[in-house]
């Protein structure tokens, strides 16, 4: 099977590159609930959730719930006005065309990141209407996609968080493969099979903890082999600069969060799901996937969950072991919709309360809000998880910009590096360009959210910095 990794970019064919992938291996550091397989379903099918955060009501029940609230008048019927803003996205012309890493936003969860190493993935890619194993039910699509599968340049790693249908579709995967058929698709276990079925045999499943090292060397015009390497994963994952000849490396890996799957309602949590992470020539990106943090009991509208009774409650130790064992990330993509109401849905959907506390327990120095804005899947409005998003910020003194954001569908938002001393000279961080939004990653002895709002309580000059051109900077600044 021939696996030479190119495409083409701007009607220039880009450059050829063989994939090798190592064998997955449990990393050495993984925590001991990780070791012992706690996840595993004692009964020997399927997976769990082994963390008292998890205590999700029966499927039976949430759908009851629903049709009852439909049914008496209760329930929320979304709001889907203003529309959200699309870009056509414009993507690089070449993989060292950049020295950022670049993540445009295609629509709820997926994503196209643009590593510096040259490095393309593509996350839960899902570019159909409807969001259902038919074409005519199920939630229907209510922002286009802002390009088509077609129109990506590169695709060397297709990473699945789970096999829901808003995250995992046929005929998406199926056009990829024959788009880019050298692709490799990293998958949780169990989804193997699903794509050896559907024909697809560069498809690699992981645990949680465990690894792999992705190499794409150059090749020939005529390519070489796609294979799977006898070696396990185990060397650095990348180097911190490479060259336009040289080979690409990546580490990539699977980690967990607090979720379910399904396909049918017979296969209930018999695949597993996952988030992960990406780590490529310096750059390191954090993908939640589809996931929860908290249980939330059924409380009044105007009853904030964080508030002092409920401060306490259980949450998902899972991300301060991935933030300590493997942040920081200098990219975090965090699911912030899909949780309206909170008591039916919080231990399966992160709200944007949630969401901070996960970019916070992942050690993300940044984050972008995905998983909303593109099907009606819960109650909430179409554009409230970025206005709570907003609220959430505010009441914890941190900046509505800059930290956590959200962005147009299409939008290309960049992770640049921090300009020297600018936290020795002032308190404002954030600037804008005019390609894109590109924010400073903030310095280890910065990284507690305490300090980012020590950083931040001078509201003047974080304004004045907003408004300011790249130009301007260090006038504002010194």
């Amino acid at each position: 099977m021939t696996a030479a990794s190119s495409g083409t970019v701007a009607g220039v064919a880009a450059a050829a590159y063989t994939l090798s992938v190592s064998v997955p291996i449990e990393a050495a550091d993984a925590p001991t609930d990780a070791k012992n397989k706690t996840h595993h379903n004692k009964s020997g099918t399927g997976f769990i959730n082994p963390w008292e955060s998890w205590k999700p009501l029966p499927p039976f029940q949430i759908l009851s719930s629903i049709l009852w609230r439909r049914l008496t008048g209760t329930a929320n019927t979304p709001s889907l006005v203003p529309p959200l803003t699309v870009q056509t996205p414009s993507f690089l012309p070449s993989r060292t065309a950049s020295s950022s890493l670049r993540a445009t936003w295609l629509g709820h969860a997926c994503v196209y990141l643009e590593f510096p190493s040259g490095l393309r993935v593509l996350l839960d890619p899902v570019f159909e209407d409807r969001c259902s194993p038919a074409g005519f039910p199920g939630p229907k699509r209510y922002t286009p996609t802002p390009c088509g599968l077609a129109d990506l340049p590169i695709v060397d790693v297709v990473v699945i968080s789970h096999s829901h249908y808003d995250h995992l579709s046929y005929p998406s995967v199926m056009e990829l493969a024959k788009l880019h058929p050298k692709a490799l698709f990293a998958v949780p276990l169990g989804l193997e099979s699903w794509f050896r079925d559907a024909g697809i045999q560069s498809v690699v499943k992981m645990d949680w903890w465990q690894e792999i090292d992705v190499t794409l060397s150059p090749a020939g015009a005529e390519g070489v082999e796609w294979e799977v390497t006898a070696a396990a994963a185990g060397a650095p994952a990348a180097p911190t600069a490479q060259t336009a000849t040289g080979p690409i490396t990546a580490r990539i890996s699977c980690l967990p969060c607090q979720h379910t799957s399904a396909r049918t309602p017979f296969d209930q949590a018999r695949t597993l799901w996952a988030s992960w992470a990406i780590k490529s020539g310096g750059k390191s990106v954090w993908f939640g996937g589809d996931t929860g943090y908290r249980t939330v009991p059924k409380l009044p509208p105007t009853v904030d969950d964080y508030s002092a009774p409920y401060a306490d409650l259980p949450r998902c130790p899972a991300f301060k072991d991935i933030g300590s064992l493997r942040g920081p990330f200098d990219l975090g993509l965090i699911p912030i919709g899909a949780y309206d109401p909170r008591w039916l849905f919080s231990s399966m959907h992160a709200d944007p309360a949630d969401a901070l506390e996960i970019m916070k327990d992942t050690d993300c120095k940044r984050a972008l809000g995905v998983h909303w804005g593109t099907w009606v899947l819960t109650e909430e409005d179409g554009g409230a998880p970025p206005k709570r998003l907003k609220e959430v910020l505010r009441g914890k003194g941190m900046p509505e910009v800059g930290v956590f954001d959200v962005s147009d569908v299409g939008e290309i938002v960049a992770a640049v590096e921090m300009i020297p001393h600018i936290f020795t000279r002032s308190k404002a961080s954030v600037i804008f360009t005019n390609l894109s939004l590109a924010i400073e990653a903030i310095p280890k002895s910065y990284a507690s959210y305490e300090g980012v709002q020590s950083l931040h309580r001078d509201q003047r000059d974080t304004a004045r910095l907003r408004n300011a051109g790249p130009r301007k900077l260090w006038d504002i600044v010194s």
